[in-house]
């Protein structure tokens, strides 16, 4: 938490305690951490793929703003320019 407060903060030049959700997305796009302050301590998500990859969207600068309904599209593993998701993967066992 401490380190992706310290990204939002110092790489984006934000405030991780503004009324944001920042979400981050590793090099295999497999994977999303989202940061979220509330009253008295910070939320963290975390999101990994079974399948697939996340439609990050690409920009020359490292943020984005993107309303809650793309949010839903990108976890849903959409393009944030079409609607197609992906097939609900069914775990039969764990391990």
């Amino acid at each position: 938490i401490d380190g992706l407060a310290a990204l939002v903060q110092g790489g984006l030049g934000l405030n991780p305690f503004s009324p944001c959700l920042f979400v981050f997305c590793n090099r295999g796009r497999d994977k999303l951490k989202m940061l979220y302050w509330e009253h008295n301590g910070f939320w963290l998500f975390y999101r990994r793929l079974e399948r697939g990859t996340f439609r990050w969207p690409e920009s020359r600068e490292n943020k984005v703003t993107i309303t809650y309904r793309e949010l839903r599209w990108l976890l849903d593993g959409l393009s944030l320019t079409q609607q197609q998701a992906y097939k609900p993967v069914v775990a039969e066992n764990m391990l």
